[in-house]
């Protein structure tokens, strides 16, 4: 590359989008700097016990919670195809690291973190900084403008040649659209909020959607609940069928509408 052809670049968010994105243009010869809002790297892989103020998630003005995680989730590929094609994901016999093929969540980000600190990627990250404004300028330049989330601290617009996004989308939840659900009086909880199975204790619950997370999710309740049903579209019996090796899971077709007090619990798969 020529001397003059180096750029600088603003990579948005330090998930595995972002540290990947920033190595290579690392490597390139280009000036980085990663904005994270989160105080540490990881993207959607940092768990967190916190939920947001509104369980279902469809609130603009909620307190938004990055972390989609439950606190049991292993990853549901062998680590051979998750890594970065020249830094594979391999078992690390340290203290604390999960060895196995299916690792939990904690694993995974500690293969990020060990990504970034051997590529020097920690030290062009600006951690605690959320971007609130992305623009073209008149010189052909980007503005960008971002604030401390800790004290809501705007600093002072930044110019840059080009800018990655690398944020994600897994804090938007999707919703299923069923007639009556707007009125229904039951608990409602999106899997975006679910981290652990005890507040369904002793409940009837049940799930509207059948991918990974429904899957993982009905099971770890059902040690708990009263009865776990599961309304899918993959149901095409039309009769609910109890699910093989459990006593208190039912797999049902897609629900249609709501009625009051039919169930306690509403849960919304992503």
């Amino acid at each position: 590359m020529a001397q003059n052809s180096s750029k600088n670049v603003a990579v948005i968010g330090a998930g595995s989008a972002g540290l990947v994105t920033a190595r290579e243009l690392k490597r390139e010869g280009h000036s980085v700097v990663v904005f994270e809002q989160e105080n540490q790297l990881g993207g959607t892989w940092v768990y967190t016990p916190a939920t947001e103020s509104d369980p279902v998630g469809i609130d603009p003005n909620r307190e938004i919670v990055h972390s989609s995680l439950y606190s049991s989730l292993r990853v549901n590929l062998p680590r051979e195809v998750m890594g970065f094609w020249d830094y594979p994901f391999v078992a690390k016999k340290k203290p604390g690291r999960d060895p196995r093929r299916y690792p939990g969540h904690g694993e995974v980000l500690n293969y990020l973190n060990d990504f970034a600190v051997d590529f020097g990627i920690i030290g062009v990250v600006r951690f605690g900084m959320e971007v609130g404004f992305v623009g073209k300028m008149e010189n052909g330049k980007w503005k960008v403008s971002c604030r401390k989330r800790e004290n809501d601290v705007m600093f002072a617009n930044e110019e840059y040649d080009a800018v990655v996004i690398c944020n994600g989308h897994y804090t938007e939840p999707r919703i299923a659209d069923i007639p009556g659900i707007e009125v229904w009086p039951g608990k409602q909880i999106h899997s975006h909020n679910y981290r652990v199975p005890d507040p369904f204790r002793d409940q009837v619950v049940v799930l509207i959607g059948g991918a990974a997370s429904a899957t993982d999710i009905s099971r770890e309740i059902a040690e708990v609940a009263k009865e776990v049903h599961i309304s899918s579209r993959s149901a095409t019996s039309g009769v609910p069928m109890k699910l093989p090796g459990y006593d208190n899971i039912w797999l049902h077709n897609m629900v249609k509408w709501l009625i009051t007090c039919i169930f306690m619990w509403r849960f919304v798969n992503a």
